[in-house]
């Protein structure tokens, strides 16, 4: 998920790393634990608990809180050691030139004791305050993005592939840390996230196609020049996001609003990457990226807020099942009906 970057303009004057060498701790900080995508993987992980915990005698809050603690170190370490590792890439291109380890303000040795120390932080955190599958899923998440992602950005367009596989676990966590299982639903969740990062990045490494090709990355705009593949695969993969997005309603992980929020969101996100595929320009592609900014909080944010199962009996109730609540009386006990 490293697309869900800010990006930096491939015209920005390379001298600009001269103040940015001269930026606070605090900015090194957040560039070196790549603050923002790290906010996104943990309001993925916020959700796949939410939707997880549907059913469920209590929210838990302090589960929730140990589970975005851990992960939040492991994300970190995870963020830290993909810059050690393509530093020298990251060297070559302007959106990523001035991060710190290229520049120099972190070296290569101590980002990669940081970066292993925050990894393990985490899993060891959730070992020991969640559960063995969610500790798991984390650890997994890093090797992926580090060991097998990263690797292949040079080598194949498949990158892409792998590196949505790793962002697409984050939600899987969530929901394993508030089952302890991996049920239809989590599986479902980390879908979405998986079929929405295609279109995301690929709108994103087509406007940057120059940088990513100066910094020796083998995406597919960058081996695509016409742009057509590209266009083909960004329609298709967010038109998918409609049937992905109906089928938690089908599963009875959210409710009516839910299916028709992805209906709706699917067809508008992929009428841009319609857009994009007609006519191939960098404004098209921006509005696709835009588009795919804007829909995934909104779904997720849709789904969060209509979790829980329906039924046709519940139709006029808004769709909803209503809860069961078991009444003991002298002698007997029945159960009591009441709405959500």
């Amino acid at each position: 998920m490293e697309a869900a970057q800010e990006p930096i303009s491939p015209s920005a004057d390379p001298r600009q790393g001269e103040s940015v060498a001269a930026q606070g701790i605090g900015t090194t900080i957040s560039q070196l634990t790549k603050m923002r995508l790290t906010a996104l993987v943990l309001l993925t992980i916020a959700v796949g608990y939410a939707l997880g915990r549907v059913g469920q005698e209590s929210f838990d809050w302090l589960r929730l809180g140990w589970t975005m603690l851990g992960a939040s170190f492991a994300a970190t370490g995870s963020a830290i050691l993909n810059q050690v590792f393509e530093s020298q890439r990251d060297s070559r291109m302007n959106r990523t030139r001035n991060r710190p380890v290229p520049m120099g303000r972190v070296s290569r040795t101590g980002g990669f004791a940081a970066g292993i120390l925050c990894g393990y932080a985490g899993f060891s955190l959730l070992l020991a305050t969640v559960n063995v599958l969610a500790a798991s899923l984390t650890l997994l998440t890093l090797l992926v993005y580090i060991l097998v992602y990263t690797p292949m950005k040079p080598i194949t367009t498949l990158n892409t592939i792998v590196g949505a596989v790793s962002g697409a676990i984050p939600p899987m966590i969530g929901w394993s840390a508030a089952t302890g299982g991996l049920e239809a639903g989590a599986w479902l969740v980390g879908s979405i996230l998986f079929i929405w990062q295609l279109p995301h990045f690929l709108a994103l490494a087509w406007m940057y196609r120059d940088d990513y090709k100066r910094g020796g990355h083998a995406m597919l705009p960058v081996v695509d020049p016409s742009g057509r593949l590209t266009g083909q695969v960004m329609l298709m993969t967010s038109l998918l996001l409609i049937p992905v997005g109906l089928s938690s309603t089908l599963l009875g992980i959210t409710g009516w609003v839910s299916a028709v929020a992805s209906v709706l969101l699917g067809g508008w996100f992929g009428w841009r990457c319609l857009g994009f595929w007609r006519v191939r320009t960098r404004e098209n592609a921006r509005s696709a990226f835009f588009a795919s900014l804007a829909y995934l909080p909104l779904m997720l944010g849709v789904m969060v807020l209509d979790r829980g199962p329906v039924s046709p009996e519940a139709w006029l109730r808004g769709g909803r099942e209503p809860l069961k609540t078991s009444v003991a009386l002298p002698g007997t006990t029945f159960t009591d009906q009441n709405s959500d």
